[in-house]
């Protein structure tokens, strides 16, 4: 995964509460394994709405999404952070996430701000926002600073660009080490001389 730190983008506003896995990504498109190729099917249904808010031409580009409380409610399907990773965004702000979202966003370097301010930060639609992971704010138009909280180590995954894999491949020495120094649990010559 990337590294991130910081973003400055104009924000885009979904104001609805309860936005579920689902309609961030319907199920139809669950057909492949890899994380691409999601983002065109972002809120599907919905983006048949030409009012729909994110067909707003000025916000085109957005890599900051400012939702409604309990964001990524529903199921665990992975999927609806990889859609909005591959349409382009970087921070979704809310005032609460479900659990699983969150967390599956956190696995791919998606920054899941949860602020209780979100409902005032939806007033900057179309405006520039920064979102700094390293000093753990949002700032908007108005010399406005919002705090935010994320895990230590959370927090340091996302700054170096570290998921699970990253994280044990920093310890592949020991692991190997740790091989060498120990027989295999199974012959694997003796299955080869069998064979």
């Amino acid at each position: 995964m990337k590294a991130f730190r910081k973003v400055t983008s104009h924000a885009v506003v979904l104001d609805r509460p309860d936005v579920d896995t689902d309609q961030i990504i319907p199920k139809q498109f669950l057909k492949r394994i890899e994380r691409t190729g999601f983002g065109e099917f972002l809120f599907f249904d919905w983006a048949k709405d030409p009012d729909f808010e994110l067909n707003r031409p000025e916000f085109e580009g957005a890599r900051i999404l400012i939702a409604g409380r309990n964001f990524g409610c529903g199921s665990s399907r992975e999927h609806a952070a990889w859609a909005l990773q591959d349409a382009g965004f970087d921070v979704v702000i809310a005032p609460s996430f479900g659990d699983i979202f969150r967390q599956n966003a956190l696995k791919i370097g998606l920054l899941p701000v949860a602020v209780e301010e979100a409902p005032e930060l939806m007033g900057y639609a179309g405006q520039r926002l920064t979102v700094d992971l390293e000093a753990l704010e949002v700032r908007a138009p108005g010399n406005v600073v919002v705090p935010f909280e994320l895990g230590a180590f959370e927090r340091q995954c996302i700054l170096e660009g570290l998921d699970e894999i990253g994280l044990t491949l920093r310890q592949a020495a020991a692991i190997d080490a740790y091989e060498a120094a120990r027989p295999a649990p199974v012959d694997t010559l003796a299955l080869r001389a069998a064979g």
